[in-house]
């Protein structure tokens, strides 16, 4: 699993997609429940599973996100 952690949402979308992982999902990290509506908006704090773990790109990847002014929890 490739580390996407710091980079901003849509890049890592990008990224992940490149390598051949298209089950993506995302959550606000600071739990409010806001939606990732312009993904360059929002930069990635967390990600599971964690960068290189050994798995297929059949797995799904979540990305715990905050704006990109915010700080990661």
């Amino acid at each position: 699993m490739p580390d996407f952690v710091g980079q901003v949402l849509q890049s890592a979308q990008d990224g992940a997609q490149a390598a051949g992982f298209h089950l993506l999902s995302s959550h606000d990290a600071l739990g409010k429940n806001r939606h990732q509506v312009l993904d360059r908006n929002w930069k990635v704090c967390t990600q599971t599973p964690a960068a290189g773990t050994a798995t297929g790109t059949g797995t799904k990847i979540d990305f715990g996100t905050v704006k990109n002014e915010e700080s990661c929890p």
